[in-house]
């Protein structure tokens, strides 16, 4: 069966090299004679494997040498517990709510101290970004919390909120690696590799060398002290070992294709063909915003629910797999991360285009 075009939110397509890549070494890495899934994390060709993905990312992101790069496990969920255990050194922070992720991390940061709501796009559903230039930002917060694109609503902040001198923590989930990024605007930047990097089980974190110490809040667990996993090289105990040798690969991937700025370039082209198909169908509508749409993920909707659910089994029927939106929000999502062709996209419109002359009344 040929490969279909999947627009699934996480986990998601990667690009096809490296799968190839990876199917060539899974019985032999590098004259190992054993597939990397198999192999001891404390062996030389894996330190390596490690050493190297690290290097990458740094070039790639250029990171500063004050930053950290921590390979850990538990999702970007488990970094809701995480940062407050580590860094609500006063037990107050301020969190921007605009989805559910960052929602989840806010009532999270809850069970540590005292989580504030700086702002919020609950009120319209979060199909927007709030205006972030004048937040009750006050002297005893610790930090400020965002989540930067926001998988379900399709919204990113394509300005970063003004913390007022304060650390700025984002999620960077479902935009890593998508656009270059300035690091040293954020105290941590972190994300679930499952959407734009590699398989699901593996979390980034990075973070600036003096937010890790000792100093986290009381009966913090040994393995969610940033201290811990910085202090061994992301080796403290078994890491995701096979899911950071393909992020490894990614990386290189990405690096070929010529860098961010190219993916930049690349994924502002894919999301404008689709959503200049939006802006001018007579069936099909954009959910966000047009100042706040994020490159990555895009919902639209007909308003009808069984229109919709008649569009996302065209559309399988079609070859194009995954486009039913997140259950809390209905309708439907193409996420367009950088492995998806362009032809990906044109397929995609293609098939809508169809599908709206053979249903609109």
């Amino acid at each position: 069966m040929a490969r279909v075009f999947n627009f699934s939110a996480g986990p998601a397509v990667l690009p096809e090299e490296v799968l190839k890549e990876a199917a060539d070494e899974m019985l032999d890495y590098n004259g190992t004679g054993m597939s990397v899934m198999e192999m001891s994390h404390r062996s030389k060709a894996y330190q390596e494997i490690i050493d190297t993905a690290e290097k990458d990312l740094r070039e790639l992101m250029n990171i500063p040498d004050n930053y950290k790069v921590l390979f850990l496990q538990g999702g970007a969920s488990q970094q809701f517990a995480m940062i407050p255990m580590n860094l609500m050194k006063n037990k107050k922070a301020g969190y921007i709510i605009t989805g559910q992720w960052a929602k989840k991390a806010f009532q999270e940061a809850k069970i540590f101290g005292e989580a504030v709501e700086l702002a919020s796009s609950a009120d319209k559903t979060f199909s927007y970004i709030p205006d972030c230039s004048n937040l009750d930002i006050t002297d005893d917060m610790d930090y400020v919390y965002i989540c930067e694109n926001n998988t379900i609503y399709g919204t990113k902040y394509w300005q970063l909120p003004d913390t007022k001198g304060k650390d700025l923590i984002a999620d960077v989930s479902s935009c890593f690696l998508s656009e270059p990024v300035d690091v040293s605007k954020y105290a941590v930047i972190y994300g679930g590799v499952q959407k734009n990097v590699g398989p699901a089980g593996v979390v980034i974190v990075i973070i600036r060398e003096d937010l890790i110490t000792e100093d986290t809040l009381p009966g913090t667990p040994t393995m969610l002290k940033y201290k811990t996993h910085a202090d061994n090289g992301s080796m403290y105990n078994t890491p995701p070992a096979y899911g950071i040798y393909i992020c490894g690969k990614v990386f290189k991937w990405l690096k070929k294709q010529g860098g961010l700025a190219e993916m930049k370039k690349r994924n502002e082209e894919k999301a404008k063909i689709l959503y200049d198909y939006l802006d001018q169908s007579k069936l099909f509508k954009g959910t966000v915003r047009k100042e706040d749409r994020s490159l990555m993920n895009v919902p639209f909707i007909t308003g009808d629910e069984e229109l919709d659910a008649k569009f996302v089994k065209f559309a399988k029927e079609n070859g194009l797999e995954n486009l039913k939106g997140h259950r809390t929000v209905g309708g439907m999502r193409a996420s367009i991360y950088n492995a998806m062709p362009k032809a990906g996209v044109e397929k995609l419109v293609e098939v809508m285009k169809k599908f709206e002359a053979e249903n609109l009344k």
